[in-house]
């Protein structure tokens, strides 16, 4: 596709000379005579570079740049400034109000040509560069605006400057990975390294070298030098998903590493000091985990400083809408297909389903229809998902009489579901309902609702 390319002077020799060597270079040019027709020029369509004379009658170069600095960064054109005269200070200037380059006459077609190319280029990289920022943001954005979700985002920006070690707690496929990322993201240590350990993908025998590193010949069939995660995350983050399944003897050493933030690499003599923020991530009760003996209890206090929880999709099912409508953008794009959109009867199908794979069932089940569906919009029909994992009809706030009743019914029945969760802790359940105890103990007596715990 070919560039366009606009050149603003008041002498007519100039734009014509200018205009016919980068036609030759096979650009799409405009010509215009003053600063005022650059910018109606500028409102009509998109250029990717203006060549720009700074002394112009009426509104001057350096005037006319500051204008265009005013249009939105996508539709913005890279600025190659243009003077016969000009001092250092004007091309200071020009360049601290975003000129991309200063030409001075008389012009070279050699130097044209090359400060030309080199402002598409640029323009082009500093475009993609701001694609690709955007879709790291909507890749680790939390989505859902409903009671839970709202709570775990202010959770998120109250914790996320500290350096303390964070325990995400949820059921697989909620998205614990994508709250750890988002936490990183947040964080001071956003520029430095984001590490992710699976402790349930790595064998046994593997997990201390691969968390840890190990030296040449430090253990058999151990050719050459390793670096492990927590070295590789100095500065910045490391991730231990599914912390629940590393074993008694790696969690040994995980623990001094935390205490001490140094660590010995397998078959080394001398520690490795670092600076490494800890997150992570589980599926299991810790706590039934400790009293089997399978996690140490030590560990679990070092790690549990901030606890959070991801609820279950089936917890937040108004957010459902919304996250599949993210996905269906997301998958339609990816794949080069048409715009689609749900109807409500779609929507509905959605919400009355269960999710026992939680949000990532949905997307995967959003991908399928992507792919397999050509219509553009989606109804019940043509959502794949078995008829006897639907929800039953949600209640409905029929037969409250006034918002106050309503609310209460809803706090009573959100606070025994999380009591549920923890086995009747209210330790536990204030920390994910985020209250103190006592907070949660008066709660619970004003909703007429039994302590389970002594």
């Amino acid at each position: 596709m070919k560039s366009h390319i606009l050149i603003v002077d008041d002498e007519p020799g100039i734009r014509q000379s200018l205009g016919g060597v980068l036609e030759d270079e096979g650009y799409e040019v405009e010509t215009v005579p003053s600063g005022e027709a650059c910018m109606d020029a500028l409102a009509r369509r998109s250029y990717t570079v203006v060549l720009l004379d700074v002394w112009l009658t009426g509104m001057d170069g350096l005037d006319t740049l500051g204008r265009i600095q005013e249009i939105p960064f996508e539709d913005r054109p890279a600025v190659v400034m243009i003077s016969g005269h000009a001092s250092i200070d004007t091309a200071v200037r020009a360049t601290k109000l975003g000129a991309f380059d200063f030409l001075e006459k008389p012009l070279t077609i050699q130097k044209i040509s090359v400060v030309v190319k080199n402002a598409i280029a640029n323009r082009r990289l500093e475009l993609e560069n701001t694609r690709l920022r955007g879709d790291e943001d909507s890749k680790y954005k939390i989505i859902g605006e409903s009671v839970p979700m709202r709570a775990l985002r202010q959770q998120m920006q109250l914790m996320a400057a500290t350096n303390g070690r964070v325990l995400i707690y949820g059921e697989s496929g909620t998205g614990k990975e994508l709250v750890a990322h988002a936490i990183h993201a947040m964080s001071a240590r956003s520029q430095h390294p984001f590490v992710e350990v699976n402790c349930a993908a790595i064998p046994e025998d593997l997990i201390e070298s691969e968390l840890f590193g190990h030296v040449k010949n430090g253990f058999n069939g151990s050719e050459e030098t390793k670096t492990g995660k927590f070295q590789k995350a100095d500065a910045g983050t490391i991730f231990l998903d599914e912390v629940g399944d590393m074993s008694l003897r790696t969690q040994a050493k995980v623990l001094r590493s935390l205490e001490e933030q140094r660590f010995e690499p397998v078959g080394a003599h001398e520690a490795v000091q670092v600076d490494v923020r800890v997150i992570a991530a589980t599926n299991k009760n810790l706590e039934s985990e400790i009293e089997r003996g399978n996690f140490r209890e030590d560990l679990f206090y070092r790690l549990n400083v901030i606890p959070f929880h991801v609820p279950p999709l089936r917890d937040r099912a108004e957010d459902i809408p919304l996250l599949a409508d993210f996905f269906l953008r997301e998958f339609t794009r990816a794949y080069g297909r048409k715009p689609k959109e749900f109807t409500p009867a779609a929507y509905q199908v959605l919400q009355d389903y269960q999710w026992p794979g939680n949000i990532r069932e949905l997307r995967n089940l959003i991908e399928r229809i992507v792919i397999l569906n050509p219509q553009v919009r989606v109804d019940a029909r043509h959502i794949p998902l078995p008829s006897a994992k639907r929800q039953a009809p949600p209640r409905t706030m029929d037969g409250f009489a006034s918002l106050h009743e309503g609310r209460d019914a809803f706090e009573r029945d959100y606070i025994i579901k999380k009591l549920e969760e923890t086995g009747g802790n209210v330790t536990r359940a204030a920390e994910l309902l985020g209250l103190e105890r006592s907070n949660l103990y008066r709660k619970m007596k004003a909703l007429g609702i039994p302590p389970k715990e002594v």
